[in-house]
């Protein structure tokens, strides 16, 4: 049933097609947006449903993906129509398209930011028509809030990281508390490519498990508010 209104939800958004398909910057190239343990199900699930067959669709580094094209394009996108073929399922972070978003902890609110026109001409066009942009900018809202409660700390953490420069802020809400509880919760879990295993160290104690596990491997941990991550 959730599925099944979030299909519906997506179908009221506005077609920017005639929009998009003349972009030259391609914003389904290198985007790489999450995907959540549910959102997965929904994309196989409606994968197999159009007997469309896509071998190992996603892939993961510090959050799932899915999975690029040799020219970086997603693997969802078809180069023949410009469309993405799973566009009535597609990701949350496509979903909102220019709407982006960061977690401010000391506010405790999410704030919201659009894209400028110079990286999106879809932004440019939602900023000079203001119901077009009412119309798009709630539901977009609504697919990001899913997206960072299903998230775990380190993925949503991981993603936070990921720098935004050619947006500007549009407003701020309230955030869940129980977002705020998992980015600001004790450290406690130590993730790196040879695995991950509780943490009750100082960092300079991490660098020496990990380096036992790992050397000699140069190792970059990294301190963040939530569960450490260990990169190398």
């Amino acid at each position: 049933m959730k599925s099944s209104q979030n299909i519906y939800e997506r179908s009221k958004q506005p077609d920017f097609f005639r929009i998009c398909k003349n972009c030259k910057i391609g914003c389904c190239r290198g985007a790489r947006p999450p995907i959540t343990p549910s959102r997965r199900r929904t994309i196989e699930n409606y994968l197999r449903r159009e007997g469309i067959k896509i071998e190992t669709p996603f892939e993961k580094t510090m959050y799932l993906f899915p999975k690029e094209n040799e020219d970086g394009n997603c693997i969802f996108f078809n180069k023949d129509t410009g469309k993405c073929i799973i566009h009535l399922v597609k990701p949350e972070t496509c979903v909102s398209g220019p709407v982006t978003f960061d977690i401010n902890l000391k506010t405790g609110k999410i704030e919201w930011f659009l894209k400028t026109e110079k990286i999106c001409p879809l932004a440019g066009a939602l900023y000079k028509d203001k119901e077009a942009f009412l119309r798009h900018v709630e539901p977009a809202k609504r697919e990001i809030i899913t997206l960072v409660h299903e998230l775990n700390p380190e993925e949503l953490s991981a993603i936070l990281k990921i720098e935004e420069p050619e947006t500007f802020k549009i407003g701020e809400d309230e955030l869940d508390p129980k977002i705020l509880a998992k980015l600001t919760a004790p450290l406690t879990t130590c993730y790196s490519k040879s695995g991950s295993f509780p943490l009750n160290y100082s960092c300079s104690k991490v660098r020496q498990v990990v380096g036992a596990v790992a050397s000699p491997l140069k190792i970059f941990v990294i301190c963040t508010p939530s569960p450490l991550i260990v990169r190398r």
